[in-house]
């Protein structure tokens, strides 16, 4: 998605149609016998490769004309040779010639008739001798299109619903950029599927969020599904700058000059106030999620601290009251594509999936778990559902321990206060690290050891009564697991992959367009804490209006906090910590004041979904006794102070 981040931190050649048919003209053994997956038996060689330009329907650069998006495909000759209409899949992005795409930077290149020459990524090589046409679109404003860049708004995601409508005969595409030659997508069968890491993930959400009729699936990767949470969370500002700044950074010369008016617009419609207005709203795709026609399959890091967890729960959430067929992939890295974490189970599945919804292969994928979720490096386990069933909201509460600072965390409600002073220097990290010593920038609360494991999955809530020293005030809610493990190393320059120099190759290839790519194996580091979920949240938003407001020191507010939707299980002998401080450092900026703030202990809550609900807490924290493991008290390191992240960008 954006480019502005902080570092951290399957059937045969025939249609879906006629293999039913074909199933219920034949013997029980003979349909049987029916393939399972789509086989290679295209050649990538000599895969047709051509360019077209859809209209969009739109002039967002206001020249008079309808802006036109340029689209790269690639499909099997000896289908259309034989009139033999196939599905498609799309990957939209305006990455393809400023940043590039994939853990190797990819870009789109072209031989001397403007043909596509090298479409990044292994899709192509790996499903159009299986039967797939494979489209790469510039989005408007990027690369060979038309139009503005409006960071997730109306031009990006009519950009690719418009190639949408084309491929189901629904809109117009020409030859030329500026010719009238007409071109119909006589060849494809209209099923299509969107696939995207990041900002082409997040563009797939919001087509599907659309209602568009042909997108019959889509695959986001470590998407956004809210861009205001990409930028804000809940008023508390998560980088430096706007949408504005995304937009020059991936959108052409051309474009440049041509779109003051949509840049105008994202500067006005998007004040570092962090207060949330129509430009907001727009963007807001968990408020479509009712006109979703597309089945889903999610991947993402639950360490992503670019396109963060919290982009997941609110989405995922709505799909299911929505009746969407869902499936889920959460891994232990930062913003890394599955490609590069777990390959081989990734194209596998990937295969399969694209096979059932757009082929319609009855191959069981859809009566597998729903969900793999990554325990340890390379140690994946699976959910018949997610969250688990009998996954229930426990309310836990801080009190005051036996000594000033360092408190308990459990069922019983306490009086009592406990007071902090914003300190920008520190994170999550540092709070963690020092969670058995009383620090005047923090207050941290921490359950006994367990006596067994207890698992968390899900989104959790802390709900804070607070009185700040000063007009301004930021708040950090942090859920931490105390103990030793080994962890991907998800703050470290791969975000929690180590790029090996060995390749492996994913169909087949050609000169100028090689389908192996390099190795990867999990980065690891050993630490004696992992955060498990985070939260942030301006103050002044504490009315829930949207609009912050300035506070009056001394008095009295309460607010809730949304902490990212996780999966985590706390082994036996660890301890949970619920760390509430101000300034979380490389995540969140700081207030204008440096407040102190006094929490009402008596008033302030975590709601914690734990598989099990009350009873699994109640079992895990009580018993005999259990020795805490020694642990060196590092985590993983800190993000980097105030930089830009892009969602896309290459690590």
């Amino acid at each position: 998605m954006p480019i502005r981040m902080r570092p951290t931190t399957w059937r045969t050649l025939a249609t879906a149609a006629t293999a039913a048919l074909t199933a219920t003209l034949l013997t029980p053994a003979a349909a049987d016998a029916a393939p399972r997956e789509s086989r290679p038996v295209h050649s990538y060689a000599d895969a047709i490769r051509e360019a077209v330009w859809v209209d969009t329907g739109l002039d967002e650069d206001r020249d008079g004309r309808t802006d036109r998006v340029a689209v790269d495909i690639v499909r099997p000759r000896e289908a259309d040779r034989k009139g033999r209409k196939v599905p498609v899949i799309m990957d939209a992005s305006p990455y393809y010639s400023c940043c590039g795409r994939g853990n190797e930077s990819q870009t789109k290149t072209y031989d001397g008739h403007g043909d596509i020459v090298r479409m990044p990524l292994f899709y192509d090589n790996w499903f159009v001798p299986r039967g797939y046409a494979v489209v790469g679109v510039d989005l408007a404003g990027t690369s060979r299109s038309d139009g503005c860049v409006d960071v997730g708004g109306r031009s990006d995601i009519q950009s690719a619903k418009a190639v949408v409508d084309w491929l189901n005969g629904r809109a117009k595409a020409y030859s030329s950029r500026t010719g009238s030659e007409r071109v119909r997508a006589d060849w494809t069968d209209g099923s299509t599927g969107m696939i995207g890491k990041s900002w082409d993930g997040t563009i797939a959400n919001g087509v599907a969020a659309t209602g568009v009729k042909g997108l019959k699936t889509i695959v986001p990767i470590a998407a956004i599904s809210t861009w205001y949470d990409y930028y804000f969370s809940q008023g508390a500002p998560l980088y430096d700058s706007g949408p504005d700044w995304l937009a020059r950074y991936v959108q052409t010369p051309e474009a440049r000059e041509n779109c003051a008016e949509v840049a105008r617009k994202l500067v006005d419609g998007a004040p570092r106030t962090g207060d949330r207005t129509p430009l907001w709203t727009e963007r807001d795709y968990v408020r479509a999620a009712k006109k979703v026609r597309a089945s889903v399959f999610l991947v993402h890091g639950m360490q992503d601290l670019n396109v963060r967890m919290g982009h997941v729960g609110p989405w995922w959430d709505a799909l299911a009251k929505n009746g969407v067929r869902r499936k889920i992939w959460l891994s232990q890295t930062g913003h890394v594509d599955p490609f590069d974490f777990r390959r081989a189970e990734w194209v596998r599945t990937l295969h399969r999936w694209f096979d059932h919804e757009l082929k319609g292969i009855d191959n069981g994928i859809d009566r597998e778990p729903v969900a793999d979720i990554e325990r340890g490096p390379d140690q994946w386990v699976t959910s018949t559902a997610w969250p688990p069933r009998g996954t229930h909201p426990v309310t836990l509460r801080p009190a005051r321990g036996t000594q000033d600072g360092v408190g308990t965390l459990g069922l019983r409600r306490d009086g009592g206060t406990a007071s902090f002073t914003d300190d920008p220097r520190l994170s999550e990290t540092d709070w963690a690290a020092r969670i058995d010593t009383p620090t005047p920038d923090k207050a941290g609360f921490v359950t006994r050891p367990l006596t067994r494991d207890l698992r968390l999955a899900g989104s959790s809530e802390v709900t804070v009564t607070v009185t700040p020293s000063a007009p301004t005030a930021h708040l950090s809610a942090v859920l931490v697991d105390l103990g030793p493990d080994t962890v991907r190393d998800y703050a470290g320059s791969g975000e929690g992959i180590t790029t090996l120099p060995e390749r492996t190759c994913w169909g087949p290839s050609t000169e100028g367009d090689s389908s192996c790519y390099r190795e990867t194996r999990a980065a690891t580091v050993d630490v004696g804490h992992t955060v498990v979920s985070r939260g942030w949240a301006d103050l002044g938003e504490h009315a829930g209006t949207g609009r912050g407001e300035p506070l009056v020191p001394g008095r009295r507010y309460t607010l809730t906090l949304d902490l990212a939707a996780t999966d985590h299980v706390v082994p036996r002998g660890h301890r949970l910590a619920l760390i509430v401080a101000g300034t979380d450092r490389g995540l969140i900026d700081p207030p204008a004041d440096t407040p102190t703030l006094t929490l009402d202990l008596a008033r302030t809550t975590a709601r914690v979904p734990f598989t099990g609900g009350p009873a699994a807490f109640t079992r895990a924290t009580s018993g005999p006794p259990v020795t805490t493991p020694h642990a060196d008290p590092d985590g993983v390191r800190p993000p980097a102070a105030t930089a830009h992240r892009v969602p896309g960008e290459t690590r």
